[in-house]
């Protein structure tokens, strides 16, 4: 018994030592709790939506009112060109786009079906269903109100259906979960390997007592950081291609895109969750610090760059948090090049942000590793 209370109470002065590991051993559930309970909604409201309204009639405004005040779709932009919805639906800035016809009011007076076409961005299955039902919904209830004043004489003539939502889903017409989640597992996989090998680099150095045989040698910190890095890049690339290997031939995923583009910005996304590997194992002081730090670091990212759950669908501090993470927006350029065919053109605000997150982290790990060393 006296063994038992001397090992307990060798334990908790080692966990009170430890005051990194205790701090995520208790923070950790209090993030999962926040995050599933605030964060994530399968109820995707708030699309930011375009309009090309060519009617400019009360009975548009009217209709676009009702979507509006539905919640499920933020009327962001105002087109004035089918080019202009064409090129915000595939920069990622609109999830949906409705096109009202010059004839639309006309129809209605003389009791004719008025068509309205919404484009759905469905490389988000989830968001793209929400705003299905919901515009459909619409289009409904708007009807049904037009049958109700017919039938009671109020104007017009009998039409079987005065609304004709027309939806076209775009990128994944037929919404194959496998073209979704393919491209999401390939930077999932990519964050948990880059992230939690490297971030466990310099620690196992320094438990080895190698660390400072590496120190004495003459190399730059920089040049010790590039070491590090440069071997877990190829293992990176060699996990991309078997993934797009596996996505094409076993769930004949499409390419519409640029592979060498892929290829070239997949370097890009390495070497951000290489260098924030890096910055873990600057601050950890052993392999276990290091490896829950970076699952500390890891769920985030899966929950709120928008891998599973729609980030249209979370609260604002969430999706800005979700801003912070390289995952968030590698997935944008996956999702991009691979279902929507895009290039630079359409990519550049992704590429700047990860550009800036290796900057900034590299930046800080070689001064941390700096005043470690010194």
């Amino acid at each position: 018994m006296r063994r038992l209370k001397a090992l307990l109470i060798k334990e908790f002065l080692q966990m009170r030592r430890d005051r990194l590991t205790l701090i995520m051993m208790l923070g950790l559930p209090v993030i999962q709790l926040v995050l599933f309970g605030f964060a994530i909604n399968t109820d995707v409201k708030h699309l930011p939506t375009i309009v090309f309204d060519q009617s400019l009639q009360q009975d548009s405004r009217d209709l676009l009112s009702s979507l509006e005040a539905s919640g499920y779709f933020d009327i962001k932009y105002l087109a004035k060109s089918y080019q202009e919805v064409n090129s915000a639906v595939d920069a990622g800035k609109a999830k949906v786009g409705i096109i009202i016809p010059p004839d639309f009011s006309e129809n209605l007076k003389h009791g004719r079906q008025a068509a309205v076409q919404v484009i759905v961005d469905a490389t988000d299955s989830m968001a793209a269903s929400s705003a299905i039902s919901a515009a459909q919904l619409i289009g409904q209830l708007k009807s049904q109100d037009i049958l109700l004043q017919q039938i009671r004489g109020y104007s017009g003539h009998p039409t079987e259906k005065p609304y004709d939502i027309r939806i076209r889903p775009w990128y994944n017409p037929d919404f194959i979960s496998a073209f979704y989640m393919v491209p999401g597992i390939m930077g999932v996989m990519l964050t948990m390997t880059m992230v939690m090998i490297t971030s466990m680099a310099i620690v196992r150095e320094r438990e080895r007592g190698t660390l400072e045989q590496l120190i004495v040698t003459p190399m730059k910190n920089w040049e010790l950081m590039l070491g590090k890095i440069i071997p877990y890049s190829l293992v990176g690339y060699v996990q991309v291609t078997v993934a797009l290997l596996a996505g094409v031939l076993i769930f004949d995923l499409p390419i519409r895109g640029s592979l060498a583009l892929l290829y070239a910005l997949t370097a890009l996304f390495i070497l951000a969750s290489l260098a924030l590997g890096l910055l873990i194992s600057t601050v950890t002081k052993n392999q276990m610090q290091a490896m829950q730090l970076s699952f500390f670091v890891f769920l985030p990212s899966v929950l709120l760059s928008g891998f599973m759950f729609p980030r249209e669908a979370m609260p604002m501090v969430f999706n800005l948090l979700g801003n912070l993470l390289p995952l968030t927006f590698y997935l944008q350029i996956l999702r991009g090049i691979i279902l929507k065919g895009v290039g630079l053109s359409v990519l550049w605000p992704q590429i700047v942000a990860l550009v800036i997150f290796i900057i900034i982290t590299l930046t800080i790990s070689i001064k941390k590793f700096q005043k470690k060393v010194a």
